[in-house]
């Protein structure tokens, strides 16, 4: 699980909906969509997605996304957004688990019998500890936060529990090539035998593919700007996406048995061209493998060079008057 947002045409009814940028001026941006998204972490296939105004919280439409998306028995993966309570309880309510980073504003501490909980001295924990199940890993208790929050019903808050008991893992990963990094995981899998602290890890580090599914959607298939000037439109264009998304993936998935590789190893690229030519009597294709290339890194930076040209800082009437001034000062 993960969310994304997108920009689409400066209309008035998707301004009003959607919002702006914070801190731009009327008719200076784009309307942006908050949009939270699950895939299969196996076939990246998209499980569920919504759109929503630009100042969504994450965890806004997880009741949904839980309940179209999720099954008795899940794991679910995100960023430490989702490690919040009640977020985990929820999980554990519809009898699925998560895997998560530790929220960053939470303090964590593995020394035994050491104090902490809602009523500690500042400066503790704000869990209470439970049990050693090894070095840096280790359960502890996780208390209900008092205020409901905004996204939630009142009966889903009190359909959580009081409290509830989660396990934290600290583990520090070393790659060739780059210094070592240190994690802390918050999940729900609490038996160390049949979930070890090291694979537990490795599955959180694994949430990076849902990056690459989105960068499927947003610039191979050119997602991130839309078309549609209103917001049913957007909601219809959005669910196209979609469509499509997923019947490159089926492609994929149908390629992968024949070729006998991962699904995650085939070009997603080569399927969706596949899927726009094909005619309906052509053979199955045969897509290109991706070299296997792990903790691999490339800048987040933009070849293409844009036109030099001024960025709109200002609402058009006030540019207008700038340039009709001008042009009257000029001899």
């Amino acid at each position: 699980m993960d969310a994304s947002n997108f920009s689409m045409p400066d209309t008035p009814e998707l301004r009003a909906y959607f919002g702006d940028v914070p801190g731009q001026k009327p008719g200076c941006g784009f309307p942006i969509a908050h949009c939270l998204m699950v895939f299969g972490k196996e076939g990246g296939e998209l499980a569920y997605w919504d759109a929503s105004p630009y100042n969504t919280g994450d965890l806004h439409h997880t009741p949904q996304a839980h309940a179209q998306a999720m099954r008795p028995g899940d794991v679910l993966l995100g960023d430490d957004a989702f490690s919040a309570y009640v977020h985990l309880a929820m999980l554990k309510n519809r009898g699925a688990d998560g895997v998560f980073p530790t929220h960053h504003a939470r303090l964590v501490d593995f020394a035994p019998n050491r104090v902490g909980g809602p009523d500690a001295p500042k400066g503790s924990p704000g869990s209470r500890w439970v049990e050693s199940l090894g070095t840096d890993d280790q359960l502890v208790e996780y208390f209900k936060p008092p205020r409901r929050p905004d996204w939630m019903t009142p009966e889903q808050f009190d359909a959580i529990p009081p409290s509830m008991i989660v396990r934290e893992i600290r583990r520090t990963v070393r790659r060739k090539g780059f210094r070592p990094m240190r994690v802390t995981v918050t999940t729900t899998l609490l038996d160390a035998e049949a979930y070890p602290a090291d694979e537990v890890v490795a599955l959180r580090l694994e949430r990076w593919e849902v990056e690459t599914d989105i960068r499927h959607l947003k610039t191979t298939m050119k997602m991130e700007v839309l078309r549609s000037e209103t917001v049913a439109g957007v909601r219809k264009e959005l669910a196209a996406f979609a469509i499509v998304y997923n019947l490159a993936r089926l492609v994929m998935a149908d390629a992968a048995g024949r070729q006998g590789v991962g699904i995650r190893r085939l070009s997603f690229a080569d399927a969706l061209a596949w899927l726009r030519h094909a005619g309906p009597t052509d053979d199955p294709p045969r897509l290109r493998v991706v070299p296997l290339r792990p903790d691999r890194v490339e800048p987040r930076a933009v070849k293409r060079r844009s036109k030099p040209f001024d960025l709109m800082n200002r609402p058009r009437h006030e540019m207008r008057k700038v340039i009709r001034d001008k042009q009257q000062r000029l001899p």
